[in-house]
């Protein structure tokens, strides 16, 4: 194959339309002119990694990278990093990005919403006030239960929020407060989502017939060895461990 010259304007902006070409391998000149860049951007936007400092601060640019791969934020400028329309656009096609955004931004719920929305997993760069948000928070384990490990202490202790989160995922509950689980309700919906999710109940809770059941009917007899001794001589839990 033809080798590419990287000083080439024309030859360059054509190979890496059709693919054939990053950023990166154009030459230092060509790198850092505005329509080349615009090119490559828009086939991957974490190519803004290879041009100047300038257009790392140049919102156009910026904007058409995050657009095309949010976490081309991570090579935004400083200031662009704290623009709010940038930074709302990046987490909107890549909420992980957040983690790329500025302090002042993380603490903006617009921008977390948007980000949790996208990707749940985001809620752990989040501030400290907004993953003590019960919307912020819901929005998150409404996708995946298991983030609720990133939400507050005391969203942690929240019934709503832990239900919410077990009902997604049952192992969800060993991320639930002391108190909640040993709760019976939200017990309850983290066996029936999950029967595994008994080795994360209380105590106390295992001693519970009802209970250790419906965690039986959900899952295999890896649960057993969670299974209080007094149960295990129980006629009907017995009964439901075999059919396993």
């Amino acid at each position: 194959m033809k080798e590419i010259d990287p000083n080439n304007k024309k030859v360059v902006i054509k190979a890496i339309l059709q693919g054939k070409m990053d950023l990166q391998h154009a030459s230092e000149r060509l790198r850092n002119e505005k329509d080349i860049v615009l090119a490559a951007i828009q086939q991957n936007g974490c190519a803004l990694h290879f041009t100047s400092e300038e257009l790392h601060n140049d919102k156009k640019i910026v904007l058409n990278a995050v657009q095309q791969n949010g976490l081309a934020l991570e090579f935004a400028s400083e200031k662009l990093r704290n623009d709010k329309n940038i930074v709302i656009t990046a987490v909107q096609q890549n909420g992980y990005s957040l983690i790329f955004s500025s302090e002042k931004l993380k603490d903006d719920k617009d921008i977390v919403m948007a980000a949790v929305r996208q990707n749940g997993l985001a809620l752990q760069f989040a501030s400290e006030r907004l993953r003590n948000d019960k919307d912020v928070v819901i929005a998150a384990v409404q996708q995946d239960g298991l983030f609720l490990r990133y939400a507050s202490e005391k969203l942690r202790n929240d019934k709503d929020i832990v239900i919410s989160a077990v009902c997604k995922k049952g192992w969800a509950l060993q991320f639930a407060s002391e108190r909640l689980r040993d709760d019976k309700d939200v017990v309850m919906a983290a066996v029936h989502a999950y029967g595994d999710s008994l080795k994360f109940v209380s105590k106390r809770l295992r001693e519970d017939k009802e209970i250790v059941l419906a965690a039986l009917n959900n899952n295999s007899l890896e649960i057993y060895n969670y299974i209080s001794l007094r149960l295990r001589q129980d006629e009907d839990v017995r009964k439901a461990a075999w059919k396993k």
